[in-house]
């Protein structure tokens, strides 16, 4: 009787020994699992937040592409102001035509300052009426020059030199009609000027709109990508198979 009783406690003690060692890995690995589970749960959601930062920053990059609809002509102050300095024939004349270019400039700079997207057309426009009152003072130094020769050629003719009045009064047309030439010139120069700054436009506004069109695509693409992992993260994750052998 002792020994049936001594052999059936051995045996109870080794089923719960067995019985201890199996729940022990169980544990363990709901442990592990439960801790896999939450390392994708945070791994989803900062993944989330990248995908909506980077939406963010597209929808930012968007309205920085964005150009005015009716955007002015500006190249048309300089052909103005060289039409003017043209049509001048007096000091006060070429003096009007200078001061116009001048408070052109003025304003122009205000309007680059509140249309950046215009800048460099702005700029463009700009750098002519420089050259225009630039060109107004050369004008009024060969006005100047003009009026002193024909003075003197007066007084040739008074003095009855009249070879040497004819000779000056020939020089004197010779000036005038170059400098007529010259400021043709300078209309036809603003002119192309103008037309190129017009297509130099023209071309940017068309890189900005494919450049919007990429972002837009972008844009489409992360949001699917967010609601793709948005969706897949809602979804409860599968319980896994435990099997403990007694």
């Amino acid at each position: 009787m002792g020994g049936m009783s001594v052999s059936g406690v051995s045996t109870y003690c080794q089923g719960q020994s067995i019985s201890a060692q199996s729940v022990a890995p169980a544990q363990e690995e709901r442990k592990a699992l439960a801790d896999a589970l939450k390392e994708q749960e945070e791994s989803q959601t900062t993944l989330v937040e990248m995908m909506k930062e980077a939406r963010e920053k597209a929808e930012k990059r968007k309205e920085q592409l964005k150009l005015p609809k009716n955007s002015q002509r500006y190249g048309d102050a300089a052909m103005l102001a060289y039409s003017k300095l043209a049509r001048a024939r007096s000091l006060g004349e070429v003096d009007a035509a200078s001061g116009y270019a001048r408070r052109q400039i003025a304003q122009l700079r205000a309007a680059k300052r509140s249309d950046s997207d215009n800048a460099q057309r702005i700029q463009a426009a700009i750098n002519q009426l420089q050259k225009a009152v630039n060109r107004a003072g050369r004008k009024k130094r060969e006005i100047s020059q003009e009026k002193l020769a024909a003075k003197r050629q007066a007084r040739l003719e008074k003095e009855k030199r009249t070879r040497e009045a004819k000779r000056l009064r020939h020089q004197l047309r010779n000036r005038q009609a170059m400098r007529i030439i010259r400021e043709s010139g300078y209309l036809r120069e603003a002119e192309v000027d103008n037309r190129l700054q017009d297509q130099l436009q023209a071309s940017r506004m068309e890189m900005h709109r494919q450049m919007e069109e990429l972002s837009d695509r972008t844009q489409t693409a992360v949001d699917a990508a967010v609601q793709q992992y948005a969706a897949a993260s809602a979804q409860p994750a599968p319980a896994p198979e435990i099997s403990v052998e007694a």
